[in-house]
């Protein structure tokens, strides 16, 4: 159903930076970029995550509420996708744990304070 999702930054090339060094644990590459807009996928036509400057040129700011989940292969890779975005300077939300039956996920924010997560169900 979602073709594509957008996280706003006021600092394009070092949420670049970030979210390449990540999506490249997810085995996603860049699938297309401009000068306002860099977006991850793992194939084309695939579901793809993006940062952007706004278009309105307006500041970007965080939605209190809003959350993009990526899906893991296992209970693994959400640990070490979790300990990757750590490193490379994201903040705790929730470490990775169940959080209900079936239902394994870690929770950061990245360095606009977009918050997201990584899960595993099964």
């Amino acid at each position: 159903m979602i073709g594509y999702v957008t996280l706003g930054t006021k600092d394009l090339p070092r949420a670049v930076a970030f979210y390449d060094a990540l999506m490249k644990e997810m085995g996603a590459q860049r699938g297309f970029e401009n000068e306002r807009l860099v977006l991850w996928w793992r194939a084309p036509g695939t579901p793809g995550l993006g940062v952007c400057t706004p278009f309105d040129g307006n500041t970007a700011t965080i939605g209190n509420g809003d959350m993009v989940a990526l899906a893991a292969e296992n209970r693994e890779q959400v640990d070490a996708l979790y300990n990757k975005a750590i490193e490379l300077g994201a903040t705790d939300e929730g470490a990775p744990g169940e959080r209900f039956p079936g239902f394994y996920g870690g929770y950061f924010r990245d360095l606009d304070g977009n918050k997201l997560n990584f899960f595993f169900m099964g």
